[in-house]
């Protein structure tokens, strides 16, 4: 079940970061990733922007399946992902909502029809072995195939674990932590990319938007 080990997801998000100046993406300490976990806790619902509750719900469920919360650390909807994607819907990516609608629903109706019951109410090992269905196309009722609306949501789940928090995702930069990621930097010295090296650079846990060389952007630019 490649959507939900996370070691992958930090092996296969994490070539991204380390082409930023990332640390290598190793999961971390049990003892540092609980501490984190403990801090960022579960992100409040905020109104939303552009989910039904039910919408809303829905997605919360599947979100804590996509990826979970952990030994290593805080998963999706302690990461903020939903917030980050309700959001993202009212702004940048509002050509996405009707695929949200649509797929949605069509997963709730194959929910029914293949499991004899909402998402929500089956078992961790059903809900997965839906989504898999999902992933693979394998799942019917989708306008076109399951697997599109499965790698948008997958995506977006991605980008608000590790996207900025500006977008509101990646809570108190736990999912830049999860990749042991050091933070935006507008300069590096020597002892700076000594300390990278030898993975010793302290997170600075500042946000690309706290330069001001940085233009802020609408949500999903």
């Amino acid at each position: 079940m490649t959507f939900i080990s996370r070691r992958d997801l930090l092996k296969r998000v994490g070539t991204g970061a380390v082409a930023l100046g990332a640390l290598e993406a190793d999961a971390r300490p049990v003892d540092a990733a609980i501490q984190t976990a403990a801090a960022v806790k579960a992100v409040k619902r905020e109104p939303l922007q552009s989910f039904t509750s039910t919408e809303a719900d829905l997605m919360e469920a599947i979100l804590t399946r996509l990826i979970p919360t952990d030994e290593h650390g805080p998963g999706a909807v302690d990461c903020g992902a939903l917030r980050y994607i309700d959001r993202g819907l009212a702004s940048g990516l509002s050509t996405s909502r009707q695929a949200y609608t649509a797929g949605l629903a069509a997963l709730e109706r194959y929910a029914q029809s293949s499991r004899g019951a909402a998402f929500a109410k089956l078992s961790p090992t059903d809900q997965d072995s839906l989504l898999i269905d999902v992933e693979t196309g394998a799942a019917t009722g989708f306008n076109g195939s399951s697997a599109a609306f499965f790698a948008m949501l997958l995506g977006h789940t991605h980008q608000g674990m590790f996207g900025d928090p500006y977008y509101g995702g990646n809570a108190n930069f736990a999912g830049w932590d999860l990749l042991r990621y050091p933070g935006v930097r507008t300069m590096v010295s020597a002892a700076d990319q000594q300390a990278l090296e030898a993975r010793q650079l302290k997170p600075n846990h500042r946000s690309a938007y706290d330069y001001e060389s940085f233009t802020k952007a609408s949500h999903g630019d």
